[in-house]
């Protein structure tokens, strides 16, 4: 989306899950075989999907509900998941956060928060450059797990089509833990001091947050002593998401389900394009336009108004309640330029969307000692900026897509502790991009209600 493109004339063609293969596909492997490749994805088909079609459209329903400032979601995770973090401890941190999260977020919003995680499908990564080269050796670059490994040789680094099956397997795995650990009361607003991680007592923000839970707690019991048990408040619906990067695994579980018509994506609840890959013409559009999931798209400053109302119009024809969301990452320079043009436009066309702040994936930078990085306060900074030009704009921010792991790692400067570029040293521990750690996650939603609100509520 870098600059205009005309639209195709194949746009109105008839959509088929495999007609992306008839546009350009960038951001996919090169494979050596592709016998053994037709072998995988034939195997792939044949395996039962990861969610359902009831459950995607019920997400569906929720984000027109956040459109229409009924809901705020919260969308977190893992900048790309390993094989290898596929771990009881690292799935029930990981979605402790995100309850955590949510809990200061319904709390302080006074609105129901919708929960979807960056997980059981986020094994792919844009890259780049096709190719990496160390001390003269040349290789492919790592392109995640769905494709190969991080290892700098030949075999690691050749795309493997097995790989595919693998992290259907991996992503099974992970929604069935996820969905054992919510029906069993994980999320149980009873007792969401079960939700803490185990070096939460030396977080800054330790006493606040206790303080809520609390307040929560003393709220839900009174209500229970006049009206008796609540439904509801035992579980939490939760749903996943990832970048639908490598075309021909998101082909393969997408299939078509009785009583419904037309295709679903049933790899996960809720894909996106990321923003190397959203041409208007390109093949992700293409695949994208046809399935019935909820669907978002990454919103760069260099986009124009020229550029967007084209692709909203492709990928929401008809307009639908809950279809589209725009994920917005300008970096905390660039957004007060870039942003209003586009609000203005999609408002000024009457276009029915989500409007979702990143305030992540603009403000990346590299330390002198060779991490990439992002500071607290630019993020801080950018997510309070999207807030103000909303308002200015007449429009809502309905949501935040952040990077962040539950795990106590330190790749993101600044926040409670003020971590620096020394400490990065301690435990960095990200494959690819910085995430944010338990105490910054927990902050970033504190500043969100604050921002919001004046206050925690509390």
């Amino acid at each position: 989306m870098s600059h205009a493109i005309p639209v195709n004339p194949e746009s109105d063609a008839a959509w088929a899950p495999g007609s992306w293969q008839r546009r350009q596909a960038l951001q996919q492997p090169t494979y050596e075989d592709a016998a053994e490749l037709a072998r995988a994805t034939g195997q792939l088909a044949a395996l039962p999907p990861l969610v359902t079609s009831w459950e995607v459209l019920a997400l569906k329903h929720a984000l027109a509900e956040a459109q229409e400032g009924k809901r705020f979601l919260l969308q977190g995770g893992d900048c790309a998941e390993s094989f290898a973090d596929c771990t009881s401890p690292i799935i029930s941190n990981r979605l402790k956060v995100l309850l955590q999260m949510s809990l200061v977020l319904v709390h302080g919003l006074k609105k129901p928060v919708l929960r979807v995680g960056r997980f059981a499908g986020q094994y792919a990564k844009p890259r780049s450059a096709d190719t990496e080269t160390r001390d003269g050796v040349t290789l492919p670059s790592f392109r995640g797990d769905l494709v190969n490994s991080p290892e700098f040789t030949p075999e690691a680094r050749r795309a493997d089509p097995q790989r595919l099956i693998a992290a259907h397997s991996h992503s099974a795995l992970t929604m069935n833990f996820v969905r054992a650990l919510i029906d069993g009361g994980f999320a149980d607003l009873h007792h969401p001091e079960y939700w803490d991680l185990a070096w939460v007592e030396h977080s800054p923000l330790a006493a606040e947050y206790r303080r809520m839970v609390k307040a929560i707690g003393d709220s839900l019991r009174f209500m229970e002593t006049l009206a008796g048990p609540i439904a509801g408040f035992s579980r939490v619906d939760f749903f996943t998401s990832h970048e639908a990067l490598l075309l021909q695994y998101e082909e393969a579980l997408t299939r078509q389900v009785p009583r419904h018509q037309g295709w679903f994506n049933l790899s996960t609840h809720f894909p996106w394009i990321g923003m190397r890959t959203a041409a208007l013409d390109g093949a992700h559009v293409e695949y994208f336009r046809g399935i019935r999931n909820p669907i978002a798209v990454k919103v760069g400053p260099s986009v124009t108004p020229d550029q967007l109302l084209p692709l909203v119009d492709a990928l929401n024809p008809e307009d639908e309640p809950g279809r589209l969301t725009l994920i917005h990452r300008m970096g905390s320079t660039q957004i007060g330029q870039a942003l209003p043009r586009l609000l203005d436009a999609v408002k000024r066309e009457g276009r029915r969307v989500l409007w979702v702040a990143d305030p992540m994936h603009g403000n990346t930078e590299a330390t002198s000692n060779g991490y990439k990085t992002r500071r607290f306060d630019n993020i801080r900074g950018e997510l309070d900026q999207a807030f103000d030009i909303h308002a200015a704009a007449g429009t809502r921010l309905g949501g935040v897509h952040l990077e962040l792991t539950g795990e106590d790692v330190t790749e993101c400067m600044g926040g409670a502790r003020d971590l620096s570029e020394a400490d990065l040293d301690r435990a960095y521990k990200s494959m690819v991009d910085p995430r944010l750690n338990y105490e910054q996650s927990l902050e970033l939603a504190m500043l969100i209600v604050r921002k919001s609100t004046g206050s925690l509520g509390i």
